[in-house]
């Protein structure tokens, strides 16, 4: 079995485990661990979609609208996407904005458990 994962892969995978440990430790609302997940999964298909798309020259989904989804959440499986399907992986304009789109949302995420964060949810 090859378990040979980049580290991007890993960023998100730790990412992902660290929002289940801060939820066993009461720390984070399950909801919010599950709002990443389905937001992950969910950016992960919309890039094979569009990486099919692109293959058979049909209609395409808007970059803007793939960092929309990285940035409230989705990121990790955006991250998971670019390398197992090699999409959006190299054109450097792309690139560039997505990586601003996972820091703002980490950002948001560690205001999040803050005091004031916190009181939102």
């Amino acid at each position: 079995m090859n378990l040979n994962i980049s580290t991007t892969s890993l960023f998100a995978v730790l990412f992902i485990a660290l929002l289940a440990v801060l939820v066993l430790l009461g720390k984070l609302p399950v909801t919010v661990f599950i709002l990443y997940l389905a937001l992950s999964l969910s950016t992960f298909v919309i890039y094979w979609l569009d990486k099919s798309a692109a293959r058979q020259g049909k209609w395409r989904t808007k970059e803007n609208t793939l960092h929309l989804l990285a940035l409230a959440g989705g990121w990790p499986g955006a991250l998971m996407a670019q390398e197992k399907l090699r999409h959006k992986s190299h054109k450097q304009s792309f690139r560039i904005i997505f990586w601003i789109t996972v820091l703002v949302n980490c950002g948001l995420f560690i205001w999040l458990l803050s005091v004031d964060g916190f009181a939102l949810l």
